[in-house]
């Protein structure tokens, strides 16, 4: 099956074709333009996916070497993101899909995060649990082997990313301050500060807004010159604490669960130090631990190409006329 995905929930334009968990192309440009504003403006983005769309999707099937004539069908995005953004999506792939006679398939965009570990590791069935961890979404969820998505574990405030660019938002690290926070850890000392972890021990609910106001506490006794000076251990030790918490959540719910292992995705699974730990404990607890390929961890277009793959592999996707659903749910 050969499928052109189209992703634009948030501030990724992207594109690319997928034939039968193979990717042929994944071309994405992320909106810098955001930067100065210190967040996603949606307004701002649904113009930019406006204007970058067309020309994202032409290189992906150039790239890919096929033609709208060569597919089997076109995935969007369906939800859960921005409103704007995704009617931009889905308005374009609707175009696209009547004007050339091809099916097309609406997809959710969390199981596009799993999705990415599968064209990682085709092999990938279930049962299993995934751990989804982005700058929106940080829940657990245990995939049956009938491939039924159960929640099980969500966050109660902030999600990971969220408590990422926040905290390195106090530090003055700028938007969005993930990457960077993860660059500056390694240089850090982890055990600098003993910052809490948020309902550790408690269940499989997350919750990171204690964290946020840990670091913004922290910042104000140490002062803006040594807050300054000890920007690494800031990030190491904070780094750390997000880390442990999803760690820790996770090997919790193999346990009770009874499962062989967890695939971790979404943007933050590009974490260096998260996937070293979480493959760590995993191993000592003897199950795995499966991760996208560093270029598929940000939202993209193969994996919502891969989401619709996987419903049609087990036949319970039906071709959609081009509607979006902002707050869908995993699953």
């Amino acid at each position: 099956m050969l499928l052109l995905g189209i992703e634009t929930s948030c501030d990724e334009t992207a594109a690319a074709v997928v034939r039968d968990w193979t990717v042929l192309s994944n071309v994405l440009k992320t909106q810098t333009v955001h930067e100065e504003f210190g967040g996603v403006v949606p307004e701002i983005a649904s113009r930019e996916h406006l204007r970058l769309l067309p020309g994202i999707v032409r290189e992906a099937l150039d790239v890919a070497k096929v033609s709208v004539d060569d597919l089997d069908g076109i995935a969007y995005t369906r939800g859960p993101g921005l409103a704007g953004p995704l009617l931009v999506g889905a308005s374009f792939a609707r175009a696209l899909a009547m004007d050339a006679g091809k099916p097309l398939w609406g997809a959710n965009h969390l199981e596009g995060h799993l999705a990415a570990v599968r064209l990682t590791f085709p092999d990938l069935k279930p049962p299993f649990l995934c751990l989804t961890v982005s700058g929106g979404h940080t829940e657990l969820t245990e995939v049956a082997p009938d491939g039924e998505f159960l929640p099980i574990g969500n966050t109660r405030d902030d999600a990971a990313g969220e408590a990422f660019d926040k905290c390195g938002k106090i530090m003055g690290l700028g938007y969005p301050a993930g990457p960077l926070i993860s660059r500056l850890a390694a240089e850090g000392d982890r055990k600098a500060f003993a910052l809490p972890i948020g309902l550790r021990g408690e269940g499989l609910d997350f919750s990171f807004s204690g964290l946020k106001t840990a670091v913004s506490r922290l910042v104000k006794e140490l002062g803006p010159e040594q807050a300054k000076a000890r920007t690494a251990d800031l990030c190491a030790s904070l780094e750390s604490a997000i880390v442990e918490a999803l760690v820790g959540k996770a090997m919790l719910a193999l346990r009770e669960r009874n499962l062989p292992g967890v695939a971790v995705c979404g943007g933050v699974s590009a974490n260096r130090h998260l996937r070293e730990r979480m493959a760590s404990m995993a191993d000592r607890n003897g199950a795995w631990a499966r991760f996208p390929s560093p270029d598929l961890c940000t939202d993209n277009g193969a994996m919502i190409a891969g989401a619709a793959m996987w419903r049609l592999e087990r036949g319970d996707l039906e071709p959609l006329r081009g509607g979006v659903e902002p707050g869908l749910e995993l699953g």
